[in-house]
């Protein structure tokens, strides 16, 4: 009689190998699929352009804020580091193109030299981000 009692319990236990593969195969297929939105990584006020357009392939981001500090990849950088940052991210993404997010209160000048070093680190393609009304 004790020896059919232990083999009902321990043959009572659920197996939960098959539900737990199911939650891995969930788990990665949302992995996959999520897109991921790249920030520049600080609040930039853009001015507003009728004409703007949104732009959604792989893009190299360029904050600059209205304390004229430039930002790439949520990290503060010098005038002078933008264009070794922008060809090591431009050997990441080489489709990819630059978008500058300057700030309304920001120096023009500033925006002009960090084009300026953008285009001597090759990449040809450069937009300014601006608020569609």
């Amino acid at each position: 009689m004790r020896r059919r009692k232990k083999i009902y319990q321990e043959e009572s236990g659920l197996d939960l190998t098959p539900m737990l593969d199911i939650v891995f195969i969930m788990l990665i297929f949302f992995i996959v699929t999520t897109s991921f939105v790249k920030e520049s990584g600080i609040e930039v006020n853009r001015p507003n352009a009728e004409t703007a357009e949104r732009n959604e392939k792989g893009n190299i981001l360029v904050a600059i804020s209205e304390n004229n500090e430039i930002y790439i990849d949520r990290r503060k950088v010098e005038l002078r580091a933008i264009r070794p940052n922008i060809i090591r991210l431009r050997a990441e993404n080489p489709e990819g193109a630059v978008i500058i997010q300057a700030d309304k209160a920001s120096q023009t000048g500033l925006l002009v030299e960090a084009m300026d070093q953008i285009r001597l680190a090759g990449v040809l393609e450069i937009s300014i981000a601006a608020e569609n009304d």
